[in-house]
């Protein structure tokens, strides 16, 4: 019998963490951060080039930005970021973007919205628990598709690079005026206590929910290097 209460202490116990993640709306946003990248790096002839991929200093994803009912002028969104670091990509950081406008009009419909940090000066602003893109940190729509043109000058342009993926048509998106802050919620449902991002950003702990947005970022971030 007690050979039977162990295995079955930790089947319930991993089951429990699993139902928590589940309910855990900060873990599912680290999910379909990681499902927003993968699909679009997935496609052959479009995604953010290799060049970009692998230099950018870290990589925000906000799935969904806007949601029905809101309009021109008034975009919202919650995402989730990862730096590099020596030991790798760092966990997740949380934040909220609002405001700003937007190169094209996209009105009320949903959004999946990707920022690339190009370089330590856009990093240190990530670092920050607030920014306004555009003021802050420099900030320019990424050019699209496996490679970058050779006579592009993103490296020069901009600390930020922002793309947009909307009814399946993913570009490069013009993005002034957003403001990004801490969101201070997600990260205390996440893990359990208030920290700085800059604090998270330099930690690479890997805790497990965050595995399906950093190991789906690892993945395309070695690629790219290649």
């Amino acid at each position: 019998m007690k050979k039977l209460a162990l295995p079955l202490l930790v089947l319930s116990l991993t089951a429990a963490a699993f139902a928590a993640d589940e309910d855990n709306q900060a873990a599912a946003r680290v999910k379909a951060a990681g499902t927003v990248l993968e699909e679009i790096q997935a496609t052959a002839d479009t995604g953010i080039p290799d060049e970009i991929m692998g230099s950018a200093e870290c990589v925000a994803v906000v799935p969904s930005m806007l949601k029905a009912g809101f309009v021109f002028g008034g975009q919202y969104g919650r995402g989730v970021a990862s730096c590099r670091t020596p030991k790798g990509w760092s966990d997740p950081v949380f934040f909220k973007i609002q405001g700003g406008s937007f190169g094209l009009q996209i009105g009320g419909q949903a959004v999946d919205l990707i920022m690339l940090v190009m370089n330590h000066n856009g990093m240190e602003n990530m670092l920050s628990s607030k920014f306004k893109l555009g003021a802050d940190a420099t900030v320019a729509a990424g050019p699209v598709g496996r490679h970058a043109a050779a006579d592009t000058d993103w490296k020069m342009r901009a600390q930020v690079l922002s793309y947009s993926r909307a009814r399946g048509a993913f570009a490069g998106l013009e993005l002034n005026g957003a403001v990004v802050r801490m969101d201070r919620e997600s990260t205390l449902e996440f893990y359990g206590h208030i920290q700085p991002a800059s604090q998270t950003l330099e930690s690479s702990s890997n805790p497990r929910a965050a595995l399906p947005f950093l190991t789906t970022l690892s993945k395309w971030a070695e690629i790219a290097s290649k």
